[in-house]
């Protein structure tokens, strides 16, 4: 009798065993290109358009919340939370808005964030400035930075154009604050973390796995993503996504 007790008091005091010990995980996906691989680039960092299409309708039969990191808040509000993310600024990034369009209902609402290499902005396979004012003004889509050039960060000595200047052309176009970026091959080190906290409020690497609140210094500096590719599968997608 008085085990029972001793283990109801600390039930009452500390709560049930998966709220002490689960902690929320929450998937970043990264993609690059979204459309059909025509043999040039790596063919790994691409997601076909149908494809794409059948992990954004998983997600929403599956109850999945789409968010960007100027919601990162709502991570503890929502039953499953999940953040796409597309790095480069490809103009084929538009199928993906694409299809946002099409499988957005009022009980669903489809979101990602672009990452964007500003310098590269206009080239002839890329993002225009007026893709990014209407995609910005969408609401669907959220505009970030992926540097000015798309340099190692960690092995260039002067980091204020490929931090500062990118935020700043970004904040320029489309009129919203910048308040995240995603590092150039997903390389980091101390330096580069304290120079981004000069301007931004999250630094996203490639570092697998989903992200999971530890309070650790720097947290939202190191977030980690899990890489959506051409040869991952609707099944090998839904592992992904289903962490908890």
């Amino acid at each position: 009798m008085f085990k029972l007790l001793v283990l109801i008091l600390g039930f009452l005091l500390v709560g049930p065993p998966s709220q002490v010990f689960a902690q929320k995980k929450v998937p970043i996906l990264v993609y690059h290109s979204i459309a059909e691989f025509t043999g040039h680039g790596q063919k790994e960092l691409y997601v076909t358009p149908e494809n794409f299409e059948k992990q954004i309708t998983y997600l929403r039969d599956h109850g999945y919340t789409l968010l960007t990191f100027e919601q990162w808040q709502k991570i503890d509000l929502v039953k499953k939370p999940i953040f796409l993310t597309f790095d480069d600024g490809y103009k084929n990034n538009l199928n993906a808005f694409k299809v946002f369009q099409k499988l957005q209902t009022n009980q669903f609402k489809p979101a990602g964030t672009f990452f964007i290499i500003t310098d590269f902005i206009g080239r002839a396979n890329r993002l225009l400035e007026d893709d990014l004012k209407s995609l910005s003004k969408s609401g669907l889509i959220s505009i970030q930075s992926h540097t000015a050039t798309h340099l190692d960060l960690t092995k260039t000595e002067n980091l204020v154009p490929e931090l500062r200047e990118s935020k700043r052309a970004l904040e320029k176009i489309i009129d919203k604050e910048v308040i995240a970026i995603s590092y150039p091959y997903g390389n980091f080190n101390p330096r580069v973390v304290t120079e981004t906290k000069k301007y931004y409020l999250f630094g996203l690497t490639t570092t697998p796995g989903p992200y999971i609140k530890q309070g650790i210094e720097n947290e939202h500096y190191l977030l980690p993503r899990t890489y959506i590719k051409y040869s991952t599968s609707l099944d090998d997608f839904a592992k992904i996504v289903n962490m908890d």
